[in-house]
């Protein structure tokens, strides 16, 4: 048995560069001397690509079980059938469908301690989307299959910046009436103690963006802010939480201010991640804060523009999947460090060397 770091990878959309990255990630074997990668996918699929990308490096070995995966080798397990048919750059039904299928065993292994981390690949959410996957997408399926009550935070990251997002997938229309002073405490809630646990930052300094331009102007473009964001900051920051704002957007990202804080909470989806992309460029990870396990993926799309063309980088891939050894190991110490509190002590100075453990006092 491996006691390296066992990572689930999930094969996407097999229509789009998820196969291209992923094999060109594993076809460097020093990767095998941080962890041991299990494709969750097709080997006949894995072969195709490979000989489609003339890729030199040792290819993955078939295994029927997590749990036979040793060091030193990448692995893939076979979870749709040998008759897929495959398109590059073509969305279909079927490869929606394989893309579920790798991710319900894949999560069905980590659950179960046969994998410690997941690390998808990108998926349509038009094709998966059936009467099994009823999700907006990975996140909420993620918080519904093994969240075991616990609420995901959808946080993107590289070395610079952390943005978390206080509303997921959800069309414009229906963001203001999402946005409440509860649900707001809860994601500055949960960024913070992501940042503490699974990035190891001591005392965070957590921004909060605001929703309307200019951060509605002193109510003359919206009240959000000061109905909503703002008391919502004031309590959170009274539970002893280092969180500042709203701030404008624009000029928060735009005068670098961003630089200021470990974390970015911004109210919907493309507020936050169309600057962070832009300032990310290919080393962003996504990452699913808040649930028992870890699991990051890519912060691109499925590609089907260049899918099947050998153009896709493996740098996003790459990073999300340190970044998933990473967060793992933190949380590890994480627990270590929190397990086993010092007692409270005191020292009588009338005596020598004797400590009276108060604790133990009725």
């Amino acid at each position: 048995m491996s006691d390296k770091i066992k990572v689930g990878i999930t094969h996407g959309d097999f229509n789009g560069i998820g196969y291209e990255v992923i094999l060109k990630m594993l076809d460097d074997n020093r990767l095998f001397e941080l962890c041991t990668p299990i494709v969750y996918g097709s080997a006949k699929i894995a072969a195709n690509y490979r000989k489609q990308l003339s890729l030199q490096g040792q290819a993955p070995v078939q295994i029927k079980d997590a749990e036979n995966a040793a060091e030193g080798q990448a692995y893939i397990i076979n979870v749709i059938g040998e008759d897929a048919k495959v398109e590059p750059g073509h969305p279909s039904a079927e490869a929606g469908k394989g893309a579920f299928e790798a991710l319900e065993r894949a999560v069905a292994d980590l659950r179960a301690g046969k994998i410690d981390v997941l690390l998808t690949a990108p998926v349509n959410k038009s094709t998966i989307h059936s009467e099994l996957f009823t999700f907006p997408g990975h996140t909420e399926y993620l918080e519904a299959s093994i969240g075991d009550g616990n609420k995901a935070l959808m946080i993107l990251f590289n070395d610079t910046v952390r943005v978390a997002l206080a509303t997921i997938h959800l069309p414009i229309s229906k963001v203001a009436e999402a946005i409440t002073k509860e649900s707001l405490m809860e994601k500055i809630r949960l960024l913070n103690n992501s940042l503490i646990q699974d990035f190891g930052i001591v005392k965070p300094r957590i921004a909060v963006l605001g929703l309307n331009p200019h951060a509605g102007d002193d109510g003359l473009l919206g009240s959000e802010e000061k109905e909503i964001i703002l008391p919502a900051v004031e309590e959170s920051r009274a539970k002893k939480i280092h969180v500042f704002g709203p701030y404008a957007a624009d000029g928060f990202f735009g005068s670098g201010n961003f630089r200021k804080f470990d974390g970015i909470l911004a109210m919907y989806h493309d507020q936050g991640l169309a600057p962070f992309k832009t300032l990310a460029g290919g080393s962003g990870v996504n990452f699913t804060a808040g649930l028992p396990f870890v699991r990051t993926s890519p912060d691109h799309g499925t590609g089907f523009d260049i899918a099947g063309k050998g153009e896709a980088s493996p740098d996003s891939i790459r990073e999300a999947l340190y970044a998933a050894i990473d967060i793992y190991r933190s949380r590890l110490n994480h627990a270590e460090r929190t397990a086993n509190p010092l007692r409270r002590q005191y020292v009588d100075k009338s005596k020598d060397n004797v400590v009276l453990d108060l604790s133990k006092e009725k």
